[in-house]
């Protein structure tokens, strides 16, 4: 778990990596940063508008980065790269609402399909389903948001990855993860963290 001020700190890094990619075309370093921020962690930026529009979301679901890194790469990569998207312009910057959410390592949901909605609790946890090459994420935040119970929750994750609805009920593989969520209340102002 991070401290209140490793999130901030989170937070504010992601900004100041997506403005110094979009209006310098620089890459900021990830240098004199507690030590977490040298663990490697999974980490996700979001991209919302002041009208709670999603505007770009990409990240890294696996601790293969250190986190200072993950978050950097994972902020420039959803305002830039997010195929759902065109790329931030400077003058969107303003406007954007930034959201860090740390993962912990997904697991394996070792049940049997009928039983997977049981082993979910909305509001803690985020889910990965694969199936041979198609795999997709949605961040525990999604369910909340969207209002899905762990069964819808299940079906748009599937969908996420390109699969069926019912692909968790056919063999696809579940995991599950839990994210800690930081976020400005306005564009580039206070940050708080998330409870779901």
């Amino acid at each position: 778990m991070l401290t209140k001020q490793e999130g901030e700190l989170a937070v504010r890094l992601a900004r100041k990596a997506i403005v110094g990619c979009i209006k310098n075309g620089k890459k900021v370093t990830s240098e004199n940063l507690p030590p977490v921020f040298s663990e490697k962690r999974g980490v996700f930026v979001t991209l919302n508008t002041r009208k709670k529009e999603l505007r770009g979301c990409i990240g890294r679901p696996y601790p293969v980065l250190p986190l200072g890194e993950a978050i950097i790469v994972s902020g420039i990569n959803a305002a830039q790269e997010d195929p759902r998207f065109y790329p931030v312009k400077p003058e969107e910057l303003n406007d954007l609402i930034i959201e860090v959410t740390v993962l912990t390592v997904p697991e394996l949901i070792d049940s049997k399909a009928k039983d997977l909605p049981k082993k979910i609790v909305i509001g803690r946890d985020g889910l990965i389903v694969s199936s041979g090459r198609d795999s997709g994420l949605l961040l525990p935040q999604v369910a909340v948001e969207h209002g899905f119970d762990a069964t819808e929750f299940l079906c748009q994750t599937c969908m996420k990855a390109g699969l069926l609805p019912d692909a968790w009920l056919a063999g696809a593989k579940v995991y599950s993860f839990e994210g800690q969520i930081f976020e400005e209340i306005q564009p580039g102002g206070e940050i708080r963290e998330k409870i779901l």
